[in-house]
């Protein structure tokens, strides 16, 4: 493409061609127009949802492709069932199903692609009626997990009405810490290379087999500007590379550009589009070539993003074949996530989960525990004080106000269990010292801005902290200080010489000391160094139950019909007398008038993003 600064200037004999790109990303699982967790129809997401406002977009510009940019499979009991129940029986995958109906031309995939293991992922990529390419993560040899790139040969017609042979060469590419987030079913078996490094090579390869047009599908978000071996969000730095010409970023679930802020969405002189998550909007790139005499070259471009909610209601063809073809495998995910496994006594909800003790993680974690203590019986080590690790896995953040948990006392279900913990992450109890977890616990507490003592309605949340890396341990009991300085940056990248947050860290009355030993039963994902915890990957491996986290919550509301979750006393704020924090949370928050009033806090007007806010004095 012709970055910026070079001429526009274009000879009017030569053929001038519109071509568009249409990309969706992060779909996770969202295919049918259904919220499992709440068992209830969200005519605004899902693939299905898209699908008319593909077609209006194909029929408005001919020459067009539609791409994917990976995390496809997994995030709703869709894709859990589609692992683990439903028996292989010659039918495609449902979301593959869906996506052939479509009619993609390339896709890529992305880190949750991964969760259920690389065999299962090459079974089902298997029956795509599209190329999917990876280019920076092979087998232990070097040789290609999936083909690192494809090349698009494609006939198009020009603005004369003259048709051409267009070749678009498509390179696939995902986060280096996948070998790290998926380290258990990954280890020894696959490695990940840098996403610029490896696109420039890919970039290099494809323009000497004659691509005219380098399109990079890379599951990864816009961060940092200089670009690093194991960046994670690489765009910017892939921006700049010569060699793509066009970007469809993802992973972060943003949206960029946002509908109706004039933006362009270039980015380095490269058109970048970044259509959000589940299906909330189409990304589009549309591109001008005039074909010069060393081929063809890129004279403008320009980046947006399509609502889903401004689909038109009626269905299309397209919209059709998506619902026929995933009817079965959606009215089993229905049965599947109505089985009633117990009931609750008390709601179980996240809306207040980053300031205080809830029901919910109360739940997950005496489960966890449970669940460790059965594993140890008769180890050596069973002797060491177990603590478990429990976070609210929807707690806002990206995801939105509406990203909580909302759960009413009575009937619990499998869906219930999703919707508590939606990874399929195993158990793992790793043992650590007491100088380990007070790190840990300093990692998690960075997820609060510093708040001025004595000062007036300061935000206290840190919004580029994830509320999945927010972990308490159940076992300790502590106070967290936010008049300190963070320990860690909101990424867990940068560790920072600070005194620390962390204050009256005990085990059973007694302060724990950095000598101490303890055994903590967490998730994979963590164990693996995921969220960026060095204190985890500092920790040995005692045990690896091979249990998932919701057969896990399964077995615990199973047996301790109805459960009665009360919220444990494990942290709490270091007070600051005349200090007021704005907490901002789920509107939904409103319903549970008895845990605002049992914390004190104030409703404020809400934010400007739908957020509630409460005035929280600390």
């Amino acid at each position: 493409m012709e970055k910026q600064g070079d001429t526009l200037a274009t000879r009017h004999a030569d053929p001038e061609l519109r071509l568009t790109l249409l990309a969706t990303s992060d779909l996770h699982g969202h295919i049918q127009p259904h919220d499992y967790y709440r068992d209830e129809p969200a005519g605004g997401l899902g693939l299905a949802r898209l699908a008319p406002l593909v077609e209006a977009q194909r029929r408005a510009a001919p020459n067009s492709l539609l791409f994917d940019n990976g995390d496809t499979l997994q995030g709703t009991p869709l894709g859990d069932y589609a692992a683990r129940e439903r028996a292989r029986d010659g039918r495609p995958h449902p979301v593959i199903a869906a996506m052939n109906a479509l009619g993609y031309d390339a896709a890529t995939v992305g880190n949750h692609d991964f969760n259920y293991g690389p065999d299962f992922l090459t079974r089902t990529l298997a029956d795509a009626e599209f190329p999917v390419v990876l280019a920076n993560l092979t087998y232990q040899d070097g040789s290609p997990f999936l083909p690192p790139t494809v090349m698009l040969d494609r006939r198009m017609q020009d603005s004369a009405g003259d048709w051409h042979a267009i070749r678009v060469g498509v390179i696939g590419l995902a986060p280096p810490q996948i070998t790290i987030w998926d380290k258990p079913v990954l280890q020894g078996r696959l490695q990940s290379h840098p996403i610029v490094a490896t696109a420039a090579r890919a970039a290099t390869g494809l323009r000497a087999e004659g691509a005219d047009l380098i399109v990079a599908l890379c599951h990864s978000g816009i961060g940092p500007e200089d670009d690093r071996p194991e960046l994670e969000n690489a765009i910017l730095p892939l921006a700049r590379l010569a060699g793509c010409d066009a970007i469809v970023a993802g992973h972060s679930h943003v949206v960029f550009p946002v509908p109706d802020s004039c933006g362009t969405g270039i980015l380095h002189g490269t058109p970048v589009v970044q259509p959000g998550a589940f299906g909330s909007h189409l990304g589009r790139i549309a591109l001008t070539l005039r074909r010069r005499d060393d081929g063809w070259r890129i004279t403008s471009a320009q980046a947006d993003t399509l609502p889903a909610r401004d689909t038109p209601d009626e269905t299309g063809p397209t919209q059709a074949r998506i619902l026929a073809v995933t009817a079965t495998d959606h009215k089993a995910t229905l049965a599947y996530i109505r089985r009633r496994i117990g009931a609750t006594t008390r709601p179980l909800t996240s809306y207040f989960a980053l300031i205080s003790n809830t029901s919910a993680l109360s739940l997950k974690a005496t489960a966890k525990r449970a669940a460790a203590a059965r594993a140890l019986e008769g180890h050596p080590l069973a002797h060491l004080p177990l603590l478990a690790v429990a976070a609210p896995l929807k707690a806002g953040g990206r995801g939105g106000p509406q990203n909580y948990i909302d759960i009413p006392v009575g009937p619990l279900s499998i869906r219930n269990v999703a919707d508590l913990y939606s990874y399929p992450n195993k158990l793992r109890i790793l043992r650590l010292t007491g100088a380990d977890i007070r790190d840990w616990l300093e990692r998690a507490a960075s997820i609060f801005r510093q708040i001025t003592p004595g000062g007036r309605d300061q935000l206290l949340i840190d919004p580029a902290f994830a509320s999945y890396n927010f972990d308490i341990l159940n076992g300790l009991t502590y106070a967290i200080d936010p008049s300190q300085p963070a320990a860690y940056s909101a990424d867990g990248l940068t560790r920072f010489e600070t005194p620390g947050r962390i204050a009256d860290l005990c085990y059973q009355g007694q302060p724990v000391m950095p000598g101490d030993a303890f055994l903590v039963a967490t998730n994979s994902y963590r164990a693996s160094g995921g969220g960026h915890f060095g204190a985890a990957t500092r920790g040995d491996l005692v045990l690896d139950p091979n249990l998932t986290a919701q057969d896990i919550l399964i077995r615990h509301i199973t047996d301790h019909a109805p459960v009665t979750p009360e919220p444990l006393n494990t942290w709490r704020f270091a007070p600051m007398p005349g200090t007021s924090v704005i907490y901002e949370t789920g509107p939904g928050a409103a319903n549970h008038p008895q845990d605002i009033a049992a914390l004190n806090l104030t409703r404020l007007q809400d934010s400007p993003t739908g957020f509630a806010r409460f005035r929280m004095e600390l």
